[in-house]
């Protein structure tokens, strides 16, 4: 490679790797210091999802428009095997429904049966990184609520998903998985099995997030998009609190999405414009895909054995020849806990040997997806951690009259805190602080405009810096 080509290596990398890239380069033509590979794996944790037979004829409607064919056992059989006609596309719905797609974990003992296998120090240190650690997982949990129709029994309720793996890593005693957020958009119909793309629609989204804060002090900082699908609400709703965004799922041949009706057109999933490296980027303001000028990072994530966007040893070559030249790399890949996670890990494994033996120089780390983002973006660095100060003032009645929030280190990632409010009638509220004009500390006030005085049961204050650092706090009104 030139010192040209070397130069012109994209100005998200870090000054300090840029200088030490143009030194090699000057020194010796082709000479760079490889970097690291962050392999950051993704679970969409949604619980058991169970198809009955119907359903899974209703997918060759949803995914491939294929109409006309009869709901019996034997027809599904031929699918399978691809062996009813259906235009061409026989062999791509047979990918779909026979094989390791079709096979849903429906319910939680077949899931926990799983996830005890892949969670285990035995398989997790099958294969270790270049640090000699195991594999990681990065646990993005969603929870499922306010639904009328449920055909895949979902498992409903606030924080039940979200407990469940918080549990798991207690139990497991184990600190290195990291547990993010991922919600689906309400559905028209209110059906659980299926994802809308509004924000603005989902009110359920701002209380599961002031649930998260008051009942479990916990705030995210890491996202996934349901259905890797974002518009201008969720991408404005995201610039405001989250720092970090996995949701890209762009691929190099952007045409084959076209084959499925649900993918077609920029339907769902729509990234055919975005980053298609294994770096980060920051995106424009009104385009979320074309990189820009806002706050948040967002990294690239491809599937493992899905029947869209999969990551293949071309790409992973990808990354490990992009560390190779000196530019880190956050190789991001995404599953689902409905199906056998212990397949997909196999299959990654696979492609990261063969992809060292291309790139021997170059290590690779199993990577939790905030430190990942740290290491590829800000190099590792903390930033001063944020940390806030608030304060109940109360009136002569010894009612609660205004909420101060203030700045005591570091500084919030968007123009203010995430405000949770919870009422004696147990309702879960979201509302928007009032700023100060040194933009550094904010206010709420108690009354008939907002909440009343008399109604408030708990009040927290939820948020996250540029490097993913989080803080939280909750005040009880006794």
């Amino acid at each position: 490679m030139t010192l040209w080509e070397g130069c012109r290596q994209p100005f998200s990398m870090p000054w300090s790797r840029l200088k030490l890239l143009l030194l090699n380069c000057l020194l010796d033509g082709d000479a760079y210091v490889a970097e690291t590979v962050y392999i950051v794996h993704c679970v969409d944790s949604e619980g058991p999802i169970y198809e009955p037979l119907d359903a899974r004829f209703q997918r060759l409607v949803d995914t491939f428009n294929i109409t006309g064919i009869e709901f019996t056992p034997e027809n599904m059989a031929l699918l399978e095997k691809g062996k009813l006609d259906l235009g061409g596309k026989e062999e791509l719905v047979s990918q779909v429904l026979g094989s390791h797609l079709a096979n849903f974990l429906d319910d939680w003992s077949r899931l926990e049966e799983m996830l005890s296998k892949v969670t285990s120090p035995d398989f997790r240190n099958a294969m270790q990184d270049s640090l000699g650690q195991g594999y990681v997982f990065n646990w993005f949990c969603m929870d499922h609520v306010g639904y009328q129709i449920n055909p895949r029994r979902r498992t409903l309720g606030y924080l039940a998903i979200f407990d469940f793996y918080k549990h798991l890593l207690t139990q497991r005693q184990n600190d290195r998985d990291g547990l993010h957020w991922h919600f689906h958009p309400m559905s028209t119909y209110r059906e659980a099995h299926r994802c809308a793309t509004s924000l603005l629609n989902s009110p359920h989204i701002w209380e599961g997030i002031a649930r998260r804060i008051i009942e479990r002090e916990w705030f995210p900082s890491c996202v996934r998009c349901g259905f890797q699908s974002e518009r201008p609400d969720v991408h404005w709703f995201l610039e405001q609190y989250v720092p970090f965004d996995f949701t890209n799922t762009s691929v190099e041949n952007p045409e084959e999405l076209e084959t499925q009706a649900d993918l077609s057109g920029g339907r769902f999933g729509d990234w055919r414009l975005a980053p298609k490296d294994w770096g980060v980027y920051h995106p424009s303001h009104d385009y979320y895909q074309l990189p820009g000028n806002c706050r948040r990072l967002i990294a690239r994530s491809l599937n493992l054995l899905n029947r869209f966007a999969n990551l293949d040893q071309s790409e992973v070559d990808k990354a490990f020849s992009q560390a190779n030249r000196g530019r880190p790399a956050l190789l991001g890949v995404a599953s689902h806990d409905f199906r056998d996670l212990g397949r997909e890990v196999e299959h990654l494994r696979g492609l990261i040997i063969d992809a060292q033996r291309r790139f021997p120089s170059v290590s690779f780390q199993f990577t939790e997806a905030r430190d990942a983002m740290k290491a590829v973006a800000y190099e590792g660095q903390l930033g001063e951690p944020i940390e806030l100060e608030m304060e109940l003032i109360r009136d002569s009645a010894d009612r609660p009259k205004v909420l101060t929030v203030g700045t005591k280190h570091g500084k919030v990632f968007g123009p203010q805190p995430f405000l949770a409010i919870k009422t004696k009638s147990q309702r879960f509220i979201h509302d928007n602080l009032d700023f100060s004009t040194d933009l550094e500390n904010w206010r709420y006030v108690f009354d008939a405009e907002t909440v009343l005085p008399e109604d408030l049961a708990a009040v927290g204050i939820g948020a996250a810096d540029r490097y993913g650092n989080t803080w939280v706090s909750v005040l009880e009104n006794n």
